[in-house]
């Protein structure tokens, strides 16, 4: 029996970063950054006006106030669209729009609030400094620095970076692409009606959100009978856009549960037991042959609390390397037990829990119901997973335990 350690490792293994690919923009949100990006433009790309009003040399400001205004005459009106290069005439002023190219031999900008809003002549009621209300050339972005590493999650202020630098395209890793799917001739579609000895589908609904919450792309697919040749094309037919074939169900020995044997002679596959509640019966390889007619598989129990747990626990981490992340495991914070519970020696125990407090008075955790009970339910009542080490029959009140936290 496997250790939960070795059965990650065992994931981690097979889970190696995608290929890097050139996107535009638009396709790089919440992708990781494959290179590291050069500013090959100053931003801006020359001084410019920070605000509407007047644009001066600062030492001609000098002693103005509102009782005693210094008088300019105004030479120029400077817009942000235009492109003549004006030069400052010395002892006048401009009018300028913010982010206005400001003339050739002015250093500041005096606000409109700090003047009569003159013409032809303006009071200005207010000294201003050099470079005062001005964006300097290159004062956000240097041409040849860098402005984003490699391993960068893109959000929306990275994508406004990239363009602002004149970037339409960037090398990233792409998404991993992750087709779902349920194993079981009981399994019914939600909304239908229940026949005798069926069951909805939750797992393949469960899971495809926490596939999307991981940053990857879901594609699920309806339950798939136990029926070897079913089976056997269903999953052949999903090769093509799948980088990953996650399914649910299907590992239970003996009775009609036939993925195992379905899967054994397509590609290297191993199905482990390993020491962890809930959980157990866990397959993890690669089927197919190369290129695009392969894929990952991820084999997950049937019990949908089980099979979220070792989402949790083996493919979040296992994707977000795929998808270049450096950290990979999931948040977890440290909190004390508000109540006393035992668990199997010899087994990592998940426990369901609600955990609370903050920073500085520190955090508890309380198991929702009971923890011996596999219940839907109580699972999403909880925000984090107890984990309770295979060494520790008990967990007394106060004992401090990692909790790891649930984000979908």
């Amino acid at each position: 029996m496997k250790t939960v350690a070795e059965q990650l490792d065992e994931f981690l293994k097979v889970a190696q970063p995608l290929e890097a690919l050139d996107v535009e923009l638009a396709d790089a949100m919440g992708c990781i950054l494959a290179e590291n990006v050069v500013a090959t433009v100053d931003v801006p790309h020359t001084d410019l006006a920070a605000l509407d009003g007047y644009a001066v040399r600062a030492d001609e400001t000098f002693g103005a106030e509102p009782a005693r205004p210094v008088h300019f005459p105004v030479t120029d009106d400077i817009f942000a669209v235009t492109t003549d290069r004006i030069a400052h005439t010395p002892g006048a002023a401009a009018r300028i729009a913010s982010g206005a190219r400001m003339p050739t031999g002015a250093d500041a900008v005096v606000p409109l609030i700090d003047t009569d809003h003159g013409e032809a002549q303006v009071d200005i009621t207010a000294r201003v400094a050099p470079g005062e209300n001005v964006r300097a050339q290159g004062e956000d972005l240097r041409a040849g620095t860098t402005i984003l590493e490699e391993g960068t999650r893109i959000g929306a202020r990275h994508i406004a970076l990239l363009a602002a630098a004149g970037r339409d395209r960037v090398r990233v890793r792409p998404a991993p692409r992750v087709v779902v799917m349920s194993v079981g001739d009981e399994l019914v579609a939600p909304g239908k009606a229940l026949g005798n000895g069926k069951i909805y589908d939750a797992n393949s609904h469960a899971l495809a959100t926490a596939v999307r919450n991981a940053g990857a792309v879901a594609y699920r697919v309806p339950a798939v009978s136990d029926d070897r040749h079913i089976l056997r094309e269903s999953l052949e037919d999903q090769l093509l856009r799948a980088d990953v074939i996650l399914t649910t169900g299907g590992l239970s020995y003996g009775g009609g549960d036939t993925l195992k044997e379905v899967l054994s002679p397509l590609g290297s596959m191993r199905f482990d037991a390993v020491a962890m509640n809930p959980g157990r019966h866990i397959g993890v390889g690669t089927i197919g042959g190369d290129g695009a007619n392969s894929a990952l598989m991820f084999c997950l129990p049937g019990n949908p609390v089980a099979a979220l747990v070792c989402f949790e626990v083996f493919v979040r981490p296992s994707l977000r390397k795929m998808a270049g992340y450096k950290h990979v495991t999931p948040r977890s914070i440290r909190a004390r037990a508000a109540r006393g519970l035992l668990s199997r020696p010899g087994v990592q125990d998940y426990v369901r829990v609600q955990v609370y407090g903050d920073p500085r008075a520190g955090y508890e955790f309380d198991p929702v119901g009971d923890v011996e009970l596999l219940s839907l339910a109580n699972f999403a009542k909880s925000n984090g997973l107890a984990v309770v080490p295979d060494a520790q029959e008990s967990v007394g009140i106060g004992d401090e335990l990692e909790c790891m936290i649930l984000n979908g």
